[in-house]
């Protein structure tokens, strides 16, 4: 890596951060939670647990529907994600500031709430299977904020935790950073607010992948 880098390794959130699926995760969270009885989540609620593995999101996002129902309302959300998946698309100017990025040598990761299987077809949807020299997704490893995927992907570069970046569009994707002892950059077009980011020090936050792309060739 040439010494000028600031990061060898740089780690992306995928939902809210590259895919532009926010609002439909959103509300195929609240449909599978009426669909099993629950109360309709706000917009709000099913965007915060955007992020955290499936399960224990849709438990956060639903707290009156029952722990016997809870294999249900996973089926539900998938059954909705799955009819509208090829709604969404990547953010514009992502595979411009991917390749980018693999230009200027970075190795560059995924680390993800998304299922393993969830995240291989949206990789597929999407063609950017070869974009990434590595992935880790909530069912292979720990969910966020825990900082574990992280840990595992800098082990697997070789990458120090001053040396990696992780950006996400969510408090759990900046905390995790910050669990690990990385860097991080918010986005704010995604799921949460970003008037909740500055507790968890990102060195910045993107306002469009326009922005993002800018600072990471400024700065990066």
């Amino acid at each position: 890596m040439p010494d000028a880098r600031r990061f060898d390794l740089i780690c992306f959130d995928w939902d809210g951060t590259l895919f532009d699926s926010t609002s439909i995760i959103v509300r195929c969270i609240q449909q599978a939670v009426v669909d099993v009885g629950g109360a309709r989540p706000s917009d709000e609620a099913a965007a915060y647990v955007i992020g955290l593995p499936l399960a224990p999101a849709l438990a956060l996002a639903a707290p009156d529907v029952p722990p016997g129902k809870y294999r249900d309302l996973g089926l539900r959300y998938r059954h909705h994600y799955l009819a509208r998946q090829h709604d969404i698309s990547l953010f514009e100017g992502v595979p411009a500031m991917l390749e980018s990025l693999k230009r200027r040598h970075h190795w560059l990761a995924v680390a993800t709430g998304k299922s393993r299987r969830g995240l291989d077809e949206v990789l597929a949807l999407s063609r950017l299977q070869g974009a990434f020299d590595g992935t880790r997704s909530a069912d292979e490893t720990a969910g966020k904020p825990d900082p574990r995927m992280l840990h595992e992907l800098m082990r697997e570069f070789g990458a120090d935790p001053e040396r990696t970046l992780m950006i996400g569009d969510t408090t759990h994707d900046l905390q995790m950073a910050l669990n690990a002892g990385c860097a991080s950059l918010g986005v704010s077009y995604g799921a949460h607010e970003p008037r909740e980011f500055s507790a968890l020090g990102p060195l910045h936050v993107a306002h469009s992948v326009a922005d993002l792309q800018r600072w990471l060739d400024e700065a990066a």
